[in-house]
């Protein structure tokens, strides 16, 4: 499966908001999983979008014939838009779906791992991160997955802010010592996304 996440600056809140229940006309596109997305609840106008494709060469079709009639909704309302592609890897927790409806937030890790650490940065996120984050009750389902140039994206679904607070105070610092995470990674950023129902599609 395919991971797209897209980041935008918005200056037009209202109609972002607006072009973005345009992309419901992604439903019936071949090889299209699903698509949801947010604001983020520590940058008020930073826009998080998230989707999901069953391989490149559909992605690419796709990209090739309707992308641009559907994102032209949108033009003019935000700046600094990056998107990223990304290889699922593995799951965290039970087998992930792109829905989104059961899910509050999503937080995302983006990180870029030392070449010669790419490896073991992989295999602690299965040995020590995924039972970890699968073992709180607040998170709901997530997925790891990879890009070239030793790019990895940990996206995992919770109930609620709350929920994932907790996670993190309780256990992060430790783990992220069990795990070595600071040989293992050069940049590490992310966010924590507040999902908005109507952009699910």
């Amino acid at each position: 499966m395919l991971v797209k996440w897209i980041r935008c600056a918005v200056v037009d809140r209202r109609g972002f908001e607006r072009g973005q229940r345009k992309w419901a006309g992604l439903l019936g596109e071949p090889g299209f999983r699903g698509q949801g997305g947010g604001w983020s609840r520590q940058h008020p106008d930073v826009a998080h979008v998230f989707g999901f494709w069953e391989s490149r060469a559909f992605y690419d079709s796709f990209m090739a014939r309707t992308h641009d009639r559907l994102a032209s909704a949108q033009t003019g309302t935000y700046r600094d838009m990056q998107a990223k592609l990304f290889d699922h890897v593995f799951d965290l927790k039970t087998g992930f779906e792109p829905r989104f409806t059961d899910a509050d937030v999503v937080r995302i890790a983006h990180c870029t791992v030392r070449a010669d650490r790419a490896e073991h940065f992989t295999l602690m996120q299965q040995q020590v991160w995924n039972p970890a984050m699968a073992g709180s009750p607040g998170m709901v389902r997530g997925l790891f997955a990879a890009a070239p140039a030793d790019e990895f994206l940990v996206l995992s679904m919770w109930l609620s802010a709350a929920e994932r607070g907790k996670y993190q105070v309780e256990r992060v610092e430790r783990l992220s010592l069990r795990a070595q995470t600071e040989v293992d990674i050069q940049a590490i950023g992310g966010d924590i996304v507040q999902l908005e129902p109507t952009w699910t599609v």
